[in-house]
């Protein structure tokens, strides 16, 4: 449910001249992959499981790309409801996931790399109009959003709900790059 809060961090991130710019970067492609509704996991009939995998990504994307400098400190600092316990919660996703959060984990230095509405994420760091474009689309994103309690309910009672879908999405990746399908580890 904090996806639209998380979002506003990361563009903040990006917007953060005294954060490096190759964590800019990737604040950048987080963001359009959020907002973008051609993202990895697409279920058109469960808004849950659509969205879990931005959620996921973006803390791991935050997580993986601010270093340990100064401005990079502040910056976890400023946002203590998203970072305190940020490592923990990605622990416990990778429990539960197993493999796919790896799968997610090497998404991330793609992220710099991503196309939005024709053009490289990049060139929203580096172009006004650009950037007032991701940026409006991120308030109609965060405007529209239609995750909360309600409609959670009790679909997350099985991190299965989830997890198949990523697993299929994963899977079928896989064999469009003709790599060696992943086995689905066993349930317990």
């Amino acid at each position: 449910m904090s996806l639209p809060h998380d979002l506003k961090i990361a563009f903040d991130a990006m917007d953060d001249e005294n954060l490096p710019r190759p964590v800019r970067e990737v604040a950048a492609g987080v963001v359009a992959y959020v907002v973008s509704p051609n993202d990895f996991i697409a279920d058109k009939n469960d808004a849950i499981v659509s969205f879990a995998d931005d959620a996921v990504l973006l803390r791991l994307a935050l997580a993986k790309a601010l270093g340990t400098g100064e401005d990079e400190d502040a910056f976890r600092g400023r946002f203590p409801e998203l970072f305190e316990n940020l490592d923990e919660s990605l622990t416990v996703c990778k429990t539960v996931m197993g493999e796919l959060m790896t799968w997610l984990e090497n998404k991330v230095p793609t992220l710099p790399t991503l196309d939005y509405k024709g053009k490289k994420v990049t060139k929203y760091l580096d172009d006004e109009t650009a950037r007032e474009q991701l940026f409006e689309d991120g308030l109609v994103f965060r405007t529209d959003y239609p995750v909360d309690e309600k409609t959670i309910g009790d679909k997350l009672k099985k991190a299965t709900t989830i997890t198949d879908v990523m697993r299929r999405r994963q899977t079928e990746e896989a064999r469009v790059k003709g790599n060696k399908v992943p086995k689905p580890a066993a349930r317990a």
